[in-house]
C-alpha cells in the first residue's frame, strides 16, 4: 500500500537535460508516496495524547486527506490547533494537506507545519519524509539528506525513506550510493515502485541508458506508475527511433496530467522527431500556455527555453527561416549556454543570434 505514487518532481528530459522541478511546477521530488495512504496510515495508528476535541478534528482532517478533500482537511486541522496549538499530529497533517495543494504560495506554509510538528514530537517520522522532500524541491539535498538519515536512525529500513535518500545521494553525485539504497529497498518491498525509477535515474547518470530503460519498463507494470516514469522513458525511445511507443507513452502522461508542462513539451518532442511540425507547433502552445501567469523560476525560463527550442526545430523543418531564426534566438537569450542552439543560428546564417523577429 505504501509503494503508491504521487505526481512530483524531476523529469530526465530529452538530450541529456536534467530537469528538477520546482514547487510551482507540481514539486521537485517527485515520485514518494501518497499522501493519501500515509494519512491513512498514520490515522490507523493515532492515539490522541492532547485534549479529546483537538484529537477528534485531527481524526477528521486525516480521513479527508485520505479521501483527497484538501480544504476540508485544512479546516479541520486548523480546528484542532485553536482547540490545542501545540498538538504535532495536526500541524503534520496541515503541513500534508498544503502540500497536497500543489500551490507554490503554499509550500512555505507547508514547511513551517511540518517543522512545528517536528518541534513538538520528534517521533513523527512522516512529518520528517515531507520536510525532506520540500528541502529536495528548494534544492537544499543536504538538509533533505540529514532528515532522511535522521528517519532512518529512529526506523531503520524503511524503503521510501531508502529509496528516497538514494535519489538524494544521486542529486549530491553519487548515482552509485543511490543503486544500493533502491535495491536496499526493493529487497524489503519488491512492490516500490519509486526504487525502480531511481535507479533508472542513476543508470542514466551512469550513461547506462539500456539499464536505465529496463528499470523503467519494470514500474510500467505497477498500478502506480506516473507520469514521470513515462516522460524519463519517452526519449529513450526516441533515440532508438521508437517513436510510436514514445508518443503513446507522452499521452499517457498528459492523460494522468494535463496540467504537467514536461508531458506536453516531451510530445512535441517527439512530433518534431516525427517530422510532424504542425503538431509539433500545436503542442508547444499546450506547455506553457500563458507564460506571464508563471513566475521568474529558474525552471519555467527553463521551460521557455526548451518550448522555443523545439519552435525552432520545426520552423527549420517547415523551411521558415525567419521564425526559426527568432525561436533559436530567445531560447539562446533564456539559457546562454544552449550550444546545441548556437549552432543552429550559424547554420542558418545568423551567427551572432540576432532575432529577426521582434
Amino acid at each position: 500500500m505504501l509503494a503508491q505514487l504521487i505526481g512530483w518532481g524531476p523529469v530526465k528530459c530529452f538530450r541529456g537535460h536534467s530537469r528538477i522541478g520546482d514547487p510551482n511546477a507540481r514539486s521537485l521530488y517527485n515520485l514518494t508516496v501518497s499522501l493519501r495512504v500515509i494519512a491513512f496510515a498514520i490515522l490507523q495508528a493515532f492515539t490522541p495524547l492532547h485534549a479529546e476535541d483537538a484529537a477528534a478534528h485531527t481524526r477528521a482532517g486525516a480521513d479527508l486527506l485520505q479521501h483527497g478533500d484538501w480544504e476540508g482537511a485544512i479546516r479541520e486541522c486548523k480546528a484542532a490547533l485553536a482547540e490545542n496549538p501545540q498538538y504535532a499530529a495536526a500541524h503534520m497533517f496541515l503541513g500534508q494537506a498544503y502540500l497536497a495543494q500543489h500551490s507554490v504560495s503554499m509550500v512555505a506554509e507547508a514547511k513551517a507545519e511540518l517543522q512545528q510538528a517536528l518541534d513538538l514530537d520528534p517521533n513523527l517520522l512522516w512529518a520528517r519524509f515531507y520536510l525532506a522532500k520540500i528541502y529536495i524541491d528548494v534544492g537544499q539535498n543536504e538538509k533533505a539528506k540529514e532528515q532522511l538519515e535522521r528517519g532512518l536512525k529512529d526506523r531503520p529500513d524503511v524503503p521510501l525513506f531508502l529509496s528516497l535518500l538514494g535519489d538524494v545521494d544521486r542529486k549530491l553525485g553519487d548515482p552509485e550510493a543511490s543503486l544500493q539504497l533502491n535495491r536496499k529497498a526493493l529487497a524489503h518491498d519488491p512492490a516500490m515502485t519509486p526504487a525502480h525509477y531511481h535507479i533508472a535515474l542513476a543508470y542514466l547518470d551512469l550513461k547506462k541508458e539500456d539499464l536505465a530503460m529496463r528499470e523503467l519498463e519494470m514500474a510500467l507494470d505497477s498500478p502506480y506508475v506516473v507520469p514521470e516514469i513515462y516522460l524519463t522513458l519517452a526519449p529513450l525511445y526516441v533515440e532508438r527511433r521508437r517513436l510510436d511507443e514514445a508518443e503513446a507513452l507522452c499521452k499517457k502522461a498528459i492523460a494522468l496530467d494535463r496540467t504537467r508542462p514536461e508531458a506536453h513539451l516531451g510530445l512535441a518532442r517527439v512530433y518534431n522527431a516525427k517530422g510532424s511540425s504542425d503538431q509539433a507547433l500545436s503542442t508547444l502552445k499546450l506547455v506553457l500556455p500563458d507564460a506571464r501567469s508563471f513566475p521568474a523560476t529558474a525552471y519555467y525560463q527553463q521551460l521557455q527555453s526548451d518550448v522555443y527550442f523545439e519552435s525552432g526545430e520545426a520552423y527549420e523543418a517547415k523551411r521558415m527561416k525567419a521564425q526559426a531564426i527568432d525561436s533559436y534566438s530567445r531560447s539562446l537569450q533564456l539559457e546562454p549556454g544552449r550550444e546545441e542552439a548556437r549552432h543552429r543560428l550559424e547554420k542558418l546564417g545568423s551567427a551572432g543570434g540576432v532575432r529577426l523577429i521582434q
